[in-house]
């Protein structure tokens, strides 16, 4: 086997020189490999590339296998593709950190952080809405081109939208405030579900204002979500409102129980004194009717007038029995008589 060898000349600094000049060689080379072949990229199915050359556009190829010279000659950008479907949530119409920090603590917020999430309706009333747009991107190279300024301007694009819409409808076509008033008009249940279509409405013209004016973003909506809510405050309120007409509502049932119980048992105390006061006026009615039959027949009956001396005869004699002593005033009148009892002197009856 042979070897190689440097000339018997060459001194350690030469062959250290030549080994140097042999590695970065060998660097220079790699580099200039990876250089060269580094905007040969595999494109995924869901996206595209937008292939600029010197800053201007020169072709947009779709998923696959992309050749393109390196950069700066070309630039390679990642656009999502027209069937990916992108969601964005809103996140300027919430409430601030700030203000949320604020409002768990329980402090009242100052005029910068009152009104940070709310936004005010028609009728003076205050909401919020939960926000969430889907978009695809429709011209690659208008996205590209807007860059880091499509996001921040969809969301002033629904945010304008949100005030627009709120500002033009009362809280009742929003959200459901008072449930009384959706059996009652069905135009407002109409106008609440017609919320959404409102806002992505305005949304899609602001989006066709910016593009007729030379500012086109590149993105198409698919739709847009809206939740609608009350502030945390309002909807403590109304807890504490409804929790109280339920104890109301429940204090209410449990005075109309009682009030029946003693209603029921006053008219059963009633029936009772009412029947024991039936039985006491009959008892009391037959026994005036029994003391009375002599005299009721005294009046009545003119047929006898032997009547009255019997009756006389007959009770004469219980009189009679307990007297003592019976003393008569003329011996032919025993009409007038003198009855002495014990413990009296003299006592006359006629």
């Amino acid at each position: 086997m042979s070897e190689h060898r440097f000339p018997e000349s060459a001194g350690p600094w030469t062959q250290s020189i030549r080994l140097a000049f042999f590695a970065l060689l060998a660097l220079t080379l790699l580099a200039a490999g990876v250089w060269l072949f580094s905007n040969v990229r595999q494109i995924p199915a869901d996206s595209q590339a937008v292939v600029l050359s010197f800053g201007a556009q020169q072709r947009v190829e779709g998923p696959g296998l992309l050749l393109a010279w390196p950069s700066p000659i070309n630039d390679v950008v990642i656009v999502p593709a027209f069937d990916r479907v992108i969601e964005h949530h809103v996140t300027a119409l919430m409430r601030s950190s700030d203000a949320q920090e604020m409002d768990f603590q329980g402090a009242s917020s100052n005029d910068t952080l009152a009104g940070s999430g709310y936004l005010l309706t028609g009728d003076a009333g205050v909401v919020q809405l939960d926000i969430s747009v889907f978009y695809r991107v429709r011209t690659p190279m208008a996205w590209v081109l807007q860059g880091p300024h499509v996001i921040p301007a969809l969301d002033r694009l629904v945010e304008r939208a949100a005030v627009a819409v709120c500002a033009s409808r009362d809280l009742d076509t929003i959200l459901v405030a008072r449930p009384e008033i959706m059996g009652s008009d069905s135009n407002v249940a109409q106008l609440r579900e017609r919320l959404r279509a409102d806002v992505q409405h305005n949304v899609e013209q602001n989006l066709l204002r910016l593009a007729n004016a030379g500012a086109d973003l590149g993105i198409t909506l698919e739709r847009v979500t809206v939740q609608s809510t009350l502030p945390r405050a309002t909807v403590s309120a109304f807890n504490a409102v409804l929790t109280a007409t339920q104890q109301a509502s429940q204090a209410v049932a449990s005075a109309r129980t009682d009030a029946s119980l003693t209603r029921q048992k006053a008219t059963q105390r009633v029936d009772q004194l009412l029947q024991i006061s039936q039985a006491n006026a009959q008892e009391n009615v037959a026994k005036a009717q029994a003391d009375t039959a002599t005299i009721t027949r005294l009046t009545r009956n003119h047929s006898d007038p032997d009547l009255l001396a019997r009756i006389y005869r007959e009770r004469i004699a219980a009189i009679l029995a307990q007297a003592e002593s019976v003393v008569t005033i003329a011996p032919q009148d025993d009409a007038h008589l003198i009855l002495q009892t014990a413990g009296q002197k003299d006592t006359s009856t006629p």
